[in-house]
């Protein structure tokens, strides 16, 4: 088994604003193993969707190295960029993303298309089984409750059975009853799929179900915990 799939080395990240730049994360070392899951917690502003994005080749440290499988995502080709990301990451956000004019199905499909994967309908349906919503495969997103579009999401992000999972605020939306569906779903995406999880969050519930507790603040770690 691998110990490192996903890692950032002294990690740094800036923008401009108003012409000055402005440092979101500051020297930032991290490491993530598969079928682990490590949560990021820390106040709105502290640099946790940043750090999440940097981690899921979404975007490029100012300064440092974020490597998956040992390759640095900077070196990486656009086109090796397009298949990670469709290939070896999921994503799952607080606003779900599902497309509205897309079925369950469709949306849930979609990343397997894009991939060109075969059997794409039947992973789909497999998928939607998991998180027990193959019943409303054909509905629209619109006529599912939050909690039903959370899982969708979640089986969207899975269905090409991705290395990375990158989930920002995934219960932020629900209540708790949902919200504790939402959170077994993930832990099972790393036991059961192997995934290597990466979640934002303010949730204590979300929190605990992480076996790495890495605290942010001002774009700096503050602590990490492991359980």
């Amino acid at each position: 088994m691998l110990l490192t799939r996903v890692e950032l080395r002294a990690v740094s990240k800036s923008y401009v604003n108003g012409g000055q730049p402005v440092e979101v994360l500051h020297d930032i070392s991290l490491s993530a193993a598969p079928g682990t899951i490590t949560a990021l917690v820390g106040r709105s502003g502290c640099g946790k969707t940043t750090l999440l994005n940097l981690a899921g080749a979404m975007d490029f440290p100012t300064t440092g190295e974020v490597l998956i499988d040992g390759r640095a995502t900077s070196t990486l080709s656009d086109a090796e960029l397009t298949s990670l990301r469709r290939r070896r990451v999921g994503f799952v956000f607080q606003f779900f993303q599902l497309l509205p004019t897309l079925t369950v199905l469709e949306n849930v499909e979609l990343p397997l298309l894009l991939a060109r994967a075969a059997k794409s309908s039947a992973t789909a349906l497999d998928r939607l089984a998991w998180v027990g919503l193959e019943e409303f495969a054909g509905r629209l997103p619109f006529q599912l409750s939050g909690g039903q579009m959370q899982r969708v999401a979640i089986a969207r992000a899975l269905v090409h059975s991705p290395d990375v999972l990158i989930a920002d605020e995934p219960t932020g939306n629900l209540d708790s009853a949902n919200g504790d569906q939402i959170l077994r779903l993930i832990a099972e995406s790393a036991s059961r799929f192997g995934a290597t999880v990466l979640m934002a969050t303010h949730s204590a519930e979300a929190a605990a179900i992480a076996g790495v507790r890495v605290s942010l603040r001002d774009g700096r770690i503050q602590a990490i915990d492991r359980a």
